[in-house]
């Protein structure tokens, strides 16, 4: 389970997130990521999983899922994040290691936008 301290429940957060965030999408997923840089907080994690996934159990059961792996992951994130992941209706049908291994590449390559490139630092 997630540890509650890094549950987004406010919907102005999860707004943030989106609206003001990086996004990276893949065909189960999409990850919505924003910083905010005047806090210490740690990440907040929010989920949204709507009825074109599925029914009331097929969602719940997706939301669980994406949970799981999200609490494994919450080490990668910066302190102050805000991270939304929503889910596509392929999802509903797809095995925990592909939900694993998008999240993956979706958190990667907005973490890997986050960082300030070796050309910037090099001065070139």
């Amino acid at each position: 389970m997630l540890p509650s301290g890094s549950r987004m429940r406010r919907g102005e957060e999860f707004a943030n997130a989106v609206r003001k965030g990086g996004r990276a999408g893949r065909p189960t997923l999409v990850v919505h990521l924003s910083v905010r840089s005047e806090t210490d907080e740690p990440p907040l994690v929010g989920f949204v999983v709507s009825r074109a996934v599925g029914g009331a159990v097929i969602r719940n059961r997706v939301k669980r899922q994406l949970r799981h792996l999200v609490r494994d992951r919450l080490h990668r994130l910066p302190r102050g994040s805000l991270l939304v992941v929503r889910a596509n209706p392929p999802a509903a049908s797809a095995r925990s290691e592909r939900l694993a291994a998008e999240l993956d590449v979706a958190l990667d390559r907005l973490l890997r936008r986050r960082e300030p490139s070796k050309a910037h630092m090099d001065g070139r």
